[in-house]
């Protein structure tokens, strides 16, 4: 079945997008919580009329979403993960972990559906997310995925250090091949040359002998 969307729904769509789902699932869960419509052609036209109602909503909000936006723009969550020592984590990320965090830590309340998560968020690190909260706001938070033990927490930077190491050994020998490489490709232009130029003065000379050959001839007949 086709549906409207009357949130932002991960996986699924954006506000007042358009989307086929599973029958059960647009009837027993996103149309009874007031996630969506159901696509009929009433609904389709009344459309743009949920768009400017959201709209004029969203104006109300823009002091509140000016002021959420000054309170995370700049700041980075902490948020302790599960992971293996090669710093993969286990399972994902998810928007309510996010929403959580920025209650305890910031203060800040807003909808996880709000929330738009970096897809490469899957391993120990930093990232940034995006808040969808008014097209004339820009809100980002960033946040550090950590590992929750510490021990793990050590194997990793182990594990990192080591493969730092390693890459740079791999770019000093990639350097090292390609200098070699330049001087034994100047080395043989410069033997080639030398042969060219050896075989040029020979060419003269033949030249010259020729020369001084037939004004010999020349002078003798005449």
């Amino acid at each position: 079945m086709d549906i409207i969307l009357l949130k932002n729904i991960e996986k699924v769509g954006r506000k007042f997008e358009i989307v086929p789902v599973k029958n059960g699932y647009g009837r027993n869960y996103l149309i009874p919580l007031g996630l969506a419509l159901i696509a009929n052609k009433t609904n389709r036209n009344n459309l743009d009329s949920f768009k400017r109602q959201e709209t004029a909503k969203l104006e109300k909000m823009l002091d509140v979403f000016k002021e959420i936006a000054a309170k995370i723009n700049g700041q980075t969550l902490i948020l302790p993960v599960k992971c293996g020592v090669r710093g993969k984590i286990f399972g994902s990320v998810t928007t309510l972990q996010l929403a959580k965090a920025l209650k305890e830590q910031l203060d800040v309340e807003v909808d996880r559906r709000d929330i738009l998560l970096p897809a490469d968020a899957k391993e120990i690190g930093t990232y940034t997310a995006s808040l969808d909260l008014h097209p004339d706001v820009d809100a980002n938070i960033s946040f550090t995925l950590e590992p929750d033990d510490p021990k793990i927490a050590v194997l990793i930077a182990e594990n990192r250090e080591k493969e730092a190491a390693e890459e740079a050994e791999e770019v000093e020998r990639i350097a090292a091949r390609k200098a070699l490489d330049e001087a034994e490709a100047a080395e043989a232009a410069a033997a080639k040359a030398a042969e060219e130029a050896t075989k040029a003065v020979e060419e003269a000379s033949e030249t010259a002998e020729e020369a001084v050959e037939k004004t010999a001839d020349e002078t003798t007949e005449g």
